[in-house]
């Protein structure tokens, strides 16, 4: 190869010549790859069979969640064992970038995602998204009754009438996005509002679960999780519909599930060649034909034809980059959430 050419323009021609070499290329490396894998083990389980059925290489998943992930990459350092980190949300990958721990992602790759679904520096890229939901109990609340904002959960008027799971990762994405487009005052308000209305559940399939039930009259969510319960007996979810913010409220955020490529990785070929595969066309179809009812964000790719289009959610713009997992954590910390 052209010892002139920029590094990652190698990069992203091995990457490339990689997928083309298939298992004549895995029989010079049996190690394969090591993925700290915090999408959901089904997805990606999904993702690393047809990757090595194309490319041979082989994959070792280790799974966990944003933060757990996210954090222990951070203390592992350069000595990490991992190869490529996956995300359900992009605040623990931005934790993990802003540490200086990510490769930079062959351009061929970012080529394949939606502007709006890769950061600019290009240290990750997208790899799916999920769309923030207010789950309502039909027998509750008509249409005339639900919020036009996000924000307006904060007031009086839904005490003791909403759920989260204000714990986990899903919602403090969901919070660090207010933090982006509200400002850090006016999201400490909204939490210490949601601390007098909401109850806390562990988990958004509680929350489903509680509002299917009547517990409570409606709660904050991504949408995949009433389109799986649907998918299976809708036992949890017959009772429920899915209220869409849109108008760029905080309410109708995106979240981006990541990709990225530790610097450390002695495998940085096989492992751009991994990303290059999941945002590809191969691993973009899962999304559609898959039962994980999550987005697609490669170009062109059709997301799950059961979900209301991404261009039909009217999502604010926000920096996935931008999204500060810290700040969020001592906010809601501030508010008595956590």
């Amino acid at each position: 190869m052209n010892p002139r050419l920029p590094s990652f323009l190698k990069t992203a021609l091995l990457a490339t010549a990689l997928l083309g070499a298939g298992h004549a290329y895995a029989a010079s490396d049996s190690e394969g790859i090591v993925v700290y894998n915090a999408q959901h083990e089904s997805l990606t389980k999904a993702w690393v069979e047809g990757f090595t059925r194309d490319t041979g290489i082989k994959v070792t998943l280790r799974n966990g969640d944003d933060s757990e992930m996210g954090n222990q990459l951070v203390q592992e350092g350069s000595a990490s064992a991992a190869d490529v980190f996956l995300t359900e949300n992009s605040p623990a990958m931005a934790l993990v970038s802003n540490a200086g721990l990510l490769a930079p992602v062959a351009s061929s790759t970012l080529e394949q995602v939606g502007a709006a679904y890769r950061p600019a520096q290009g240290k990750w890229v997208g790899i799916a998204a999920r769309s923030t939901v207010f789950v309502y109990n039909k027998s509750k609340l008509t249409e005339a009754q639900l919020p036009k904002s996000l924000m307006d959960l904060a007031t009086p008027a839904w005490k003791g009438r909403w759920a989260a799971s204000p714990a986990g990762a899903d919602f403090q994405a969901i919070v660090a996005a207010v933090l982006e487009l509200k400002g850090e005052a006016a999201t400490l308000d909204w939490l210490k509002g949601m601390k007098a209305n909401a109850t806390a559940y562990r988990g958004n399939s509680a929350v489903l679960k509680a509002v299917n039930a009547g517990q409570a009259d409606a709660g904050v969510i991504y949408h995949y999780y009433a389109f799986v319960d649907q998918n299976k007996t809708g036992e949890n979810s017959n009772n429920t519909a899915l209220h869409y913010f849109k108008h760029k409220d905080p309410g109708a955020f995106v979240s981006i599930s990541g990709g990225g490529v530790l610097a450390s990785s002695k495998h940085q070929q096989e492992a751009q060649a991994f990303l290059q595969w999941i945002t590809g066309k191969n691993g973009q179809a899962i999304l559609e034909t898959g039962n994980s009812f999550e987005y697609a964000v490669g170009k062109g790719a059709a997301s799950n034809p059961k979900l209301v289009p991404l261009a039909q959610l009217d999502a604010p713009a926000v920096d996935a980059s931008k999204l500060n997992s810290k700040k969020v954590v001592e906010l809601m910390t501030q508010a008595g959430l956590l």
